[in-house]
């Protein structure tokens, strides 16, 4: 029998609120003493472009939450940095390395996704006088839901980690209009980059869900669009409209992407194997859907040989395959 908090995460994911279950998992236990996990050496992507890595793996004291990427982009104005950490210490830590790469001003952060490894280092920028800009419907997501996971990032890491953390207020917001229109345009570093902004309530990965093309460099700078060699996390996600934005982004002819997660790598490839992952998840899970397995299973039964030794396969993919039977199930169902 499953012990109470799988239970409880197994329940709010019935309920249909696996982003509550997500943050419930980092509840669990208190924060290790451990020695604290800088970042791994920026990543030169192409001239004047930069990824900030993360860590592999999930949230926990040993990596001290630092998981997502970020990037730096430098033109001959400025520079523009996108996501800014987990906490404010992370957000401070990836401001000191982008002015240890660059003498230029920073002129703006964009926050890509509404992701706690993004979002949290925000004030940190905001602080040092640079202006943040994010989607509209990610900002909205942000405000209902990152004050829950802020308090659970607090229990997981510590207290004294996340010392002076709290949820940003961007001070520009956007969506498709308003960057087609160049309503709201970013800061201009001299360089020409372009929003990828989906219109207000569509969605792919999650609400809002925001890239950036850096047509210098052809390279695409993804936010949780695109990971590399880390298992995704489905649980805002419309599969059917995150396809049809990695089909989108095919189309630019990108050499390069600076994904959410993982290493950077050919654009095209690391599309490739998001694709491949997103259809084999709803592959296997239909067929175990088809052969009456219970979802207390469907976790154990999932596995994908191919994605196997990806990040994250042991947490985040055994969640996204409860999801989506869940999803597929409710379907079903309802005869759709």
């Amino acid at each position: 029998m499953a012990d109470a908090p799988t239970r409880r995460r197994q329940l709010l994911a019935l309920l249909g609120l696996p982003w509550l279950a997500a943050c419930a998992a980092l509840d669990e236990g208190a924060p290790l003493a451990v020695s604290p996990a800088e970042r791994p050496p920026p990543q030169a992507v192409a001239d004047g472009v930069w990824l900030l890595r993360g860590h592999a793996g999930d949230v926990e004291p040993v990596n001290r939450g630092r998981i997502g990427n970020a990037a730096l982009l430098v033109g001959d104005r400025g520079a523009l940095v996108v996501n800014a950490g987990v906490s404010r210490r992370d957000g401070e830590a990836l401001l000191a390395s982008v002015r240890q790469l660059t003498d230029r001003p920073v002129r703006g952060l964009l926050l890509t996704h509404a992701m706690q490894e993004f979002i949290f280092g925000a004030t940190a920028f905001q602080d040092a006088d640079v202006p943040v800009w994010m989607h509209r419907d990610a900002a909205r997501l942000m405000g209902a839901r990152c004050g829950t996971c802020l308090k659970s990032l607090q229990r997981q890491l510590g207290e004294d980690e996340m010392t002076g953390t709290r949820v940003p207020l961007p001070d520009h917001l956007f969506d498709a209009r308003d960057a087609d229109a160049s309503l709201a345009p970013l800061p201009d570093i001299g360089r020409p980059l372009r929003l990828l902004a989906p219109i207000s309530g569509d969605l792919a990965a999650s609400p809002g869900d925001t890239a950036l093309w850096d047509a210098r460099s052809a390279s695409l700078v993804t936010g949780a669009l695109l990971d590399a060699q880390t298992i995704p996390d489905v649980q805002d996600a419309d599969l059917a409209g995150w396809r049809r934005a990695l089909a989108a982004l095919v189309q630019l002819g990108p050499h390069r992407a600076l994904p959410g997660h993982g290493p950077a790598g050919d654009a095209l490839d690391v599309i490739a194997q998001e694709r491949r992952y997103l259809d084999q998840l709803e592959a296997r899970t239909a067929d175990l859907l088809r052969k009456g397995t219970a979802l207390s299973d469907v976790a154990e039964a999932s596995t994908l040989s191919e994605f196997a030794g990806w990040s994250r396969h042991d947490t985040t993919h055994r969640r996204n395959a409860s999801i989506v039977y869940l999803r597929q199930e409710r379907q079903l169902m309802l005869g759709r």
